[in-house]
């Protein structure tokens, strides 16, 4: 049951208070592992390698001797070396200079490694391997901002650094800083989930193959320049979050973790239980102290340093399962959930991480990515769950990508489309969203694409009247987005550039598509552009999120649904006493529909797809005032008429 784990978690934390001094010492081990500069300047390496016979330190400071600086064997397989300053009382290795961890095995073997606890790797431009250089400059960035409070309302703009300009190159933090963060503040969104940022060697990764997990990736820039692009978002009022990759590691060994110390395990379960047959990567062996040190260091590391305010764990699934979901439908039924399939290590990790997480910083939010509906993955350890703060609710994307593929308008099926939307755990938070970057990868579309296609490359004009593929799909993706934001959850994400419709997909520079950055790129230059129809998109969701900031509908409990009509193609729920009516139906327009409220008095429209500005028809009335009568009607105290209500319009 999910209470022994509980008691698994608390005797993890009290063997972490008996033996290392408290949770909040050893989760900060970045600063005695790694390397580590001291008062008087002298410099203290200590790494963790158990199957190791022999560590020497080289590098630039020593002309790459692999002899000259041996480290000395400690208990536990800990390695430990100090090196005096020089002669001018300077540390002994300077800042921005390359060094390498020379691994001897039993076996007679010598490997080049990177240190676990690298803070900082680069690439040469002709290299195909990282390099692991010294970071410890002499005027280290101080964060002048606070934290911003935690939202009651989450709305999170998930981002990457890299494709973050219509440039075709990868784009910088500084670029995201001056030019991305002024338009995430102005849609209305109050948090950013940033992708990538754990250093990963191959770029077409995405990000989820690390590399180096103390280290924020080179390619963008400088350690200083992500700092300094987190704490003007905090100055803007907005939370950052990082997605984390706990559940896996990428399989490179000599700028990776992989066979850090020439064994096939040291950090991982040795194969096959450390190998990820579907992803080609390696698998962390969380009952082991050290990888425990060194995953909750991780997260305290990019807490402490950077400053985040969260984390995104990816992979969640995989962690929680010993068949990692490899072919494995989840129906719901509780045998799925409590059995030998779960790997009980993985979930205690899960719990302790949350556990601390949270107690050293109340505001903190954790967010899961899994996919099977773990029941009580959102509810506190304390009860039993795991601890996270929401969950993703993974399963409405793939039901709007269904139905846009494989249904006409008219056979939309109003029902199931409600239950897809309300179908999660009460009491379990969830983000709900139409699109993220999964939807958008090479193979698939973004939900702009799917219901535009080719037209977006010449009908987006707004000097000329809309075709009617483009009319549907501008007003379709603006309702899809609307009704997932209303009923879909507790908090919503949007994946950067879908606001506006962004044409096309994603795909990296790889062998397959001659290293081109053509998809790998977002076209923010469309949305200023005043002639084309993409402003309007981008309008409609900056004023779905300020509507939401006012009403908060995000925050308060579920929507009561009182109409989801299959004829009329017609939805309407109420939620933080707002009224939501959307009419699907590609044909009928109504008059004086009746529609069911709690509360009674006057209404106002408040948001209307319809409208001009938003790429719509116009077609009604706003100073329209609607008052509600004591006639009770599906479910609800009061009802009121609603005069027009056109085809695929939202109010």
């Amino acid at each position: 049951t999910n209470l022994s784990k509980s008691r698994l978690s608390s005797l993890n934390l009290f063997l972490l208070e008996e033996a290392e001094g408290g949770f909040d010492q050893f989760t900060r081990s970045y600063r005695t592992f790694g390397v580590q500069r001291q008062p008087d300047n002298s410099l203290f390496f200590q790494e963790w390698a158990p199957a190791a016979e022999a560590l020497f330190l080289t590098g630039d400071f020593n002309g790459w001797d692999k002899f000259a600086h041996p480290y000395t064997k400690k208990d536990y397989g800990k390695w430990e070396l100090t090196l005096p300053p020089k002669h001018d009382r300077s540390p002994a290795v300077d800042h921005n200079s390359k060094l390498k961890v020379v691994v001897h095995t039993k076996e007679g073997e010598r490997f080049y490694r990177i240190s676990p606890w690298a803070k900082y790797v680069t690439r040469e431009e002709k290299s195909v391997i990282y390099d692991w250089v010294h970071w410890d400059p002499p005027q280290p960035y101080i964060h002048v901002h606070p934290r911003p409070k935690k939202p009651k309302s989450l709305r999170i703009y998930e981002s990457h650094v890299g494709i973050a300009s219509p440039e075709g190159k990868i784009a910088s933090y500084t670029n995201f800083t001056t030019n991305v963060l002024p338009r995430i503040k102005d849609l209305g969104y109050n948090c950013i989930q940033l992708m990538a940022i754990m250093e990963h060697a191959y770029y077409a990764s995405f990000g989820y193959q690390i590399t180096s997990f103390f280290a924020a990736s080179s390619r963008y820039g400088t350690p200083d320049e992500l700092k300094q692009l987190i704490d003007v978002a905090h100055s803007m009022g907005i939370m950052v979050l990082l997605d984390v990759v706990h559940s896996h590691a990428s399989k490179n060994t000599e700028d990776g973790l992989n066979q850090f110390d020439g064994s096939d395990s040291c950090f991982f379960h040795a194969p096959p239980r450390g190998e990820h047959s579907l992803w080609g990567s390696r698998l962390f062996n969380y009952s082991s102290w050290e990888v425990l040190r060194f995953l909750l260091s991780n997260l305290r590391w990019w807490m402490e340093e950077y400053r985040f305010d969260g984390f995104r764990f990816d992979g969640v699934t995989s962690m929680l399962y010993h068949h990692h979901g490899i072919g494995s439908g989840f129906s719901g039924d509780y045998s799925e959930y409590f059995g030998l399939q779960v790997d009980e290590e993985s979930l205690v990790y899960l719990m302790l991480a949350n556990h601390i997480l949270h107690t050293l910083y109340p505001d903190c939010i954790t967010i899961a990515e899994d996919v099977s509906g773990m029941p009580a993955l959102c509810r506190g350890v304390a009860e039993g769950g795991l601890g996270f703060d929401y969950r993703l609710a993974m399963a409405i994307p793939d039901k709007w990508i269904q139905i846009l593929k494989e249904f006409k308008d008219e056979d939309w099926n109003i029902g199931n489309i409600i239950h897809t939307l309300t179908n999660r755990r009460y009491g379990e938070n969830c983000i709900a969203y139409a699109e993220s970057h999964d939807q958008a990868l090479v193979g698939d579309k973004t939900l702009a694409f799917w219901l535009m296609d080719k037209e977006m490359y010449t009908n987006m004009s707004s000097l000329i009247p809309m075709t009617p593929i483009i009319d549907r799909g501008i007003q379709l993706h603006k309702m899809i987005r609307l009704l997932t934001h209303g009923l879909g959850g507790e908090g919503y994400l949007n994946f950067m550039g879908n606001e506006f419709g962004h044409p096309e997909w994603l795909d990296f520079p790889r062998e397959g598509n001659n290293q081109s950055y053509h998809y790998a790129r977002r076209q923010f230059n469309l949305v200023d552009m005043d002639h084309l129809r993409y402003c309007q998109l981008y309008a409609f969701d900056r004023d779905m999120n300020r509507t939401e900031d006012k009403y908060g509908w995000l925050a308060a409990p579920p929507a009561y649904v009182s109409a989801k009509h299959e004829e009329d193609k017609v939805i309407v729920f109420d939620r933080a006493n707002v009224l939501f009516i959307f009419n699907f139906h590609p044909t009928k327009s109504f008059q004086d529909y009746r529609v069911a409220v709690e509360a009674a008095g006057k209404y106002r429209i408040k948001l209307d797809s319809d409208e001009a500005q938003y790429g719509g028809h116009g077609r009604l009335e706003h100073n329209t005032e609607f008052f509600t009568e004591p006639q009770p009607f599906h479910g609800r105290s009061h009802s009121m008429k609603v005069h027009f209500f056109h085809t695929f319009s939202t109010l």
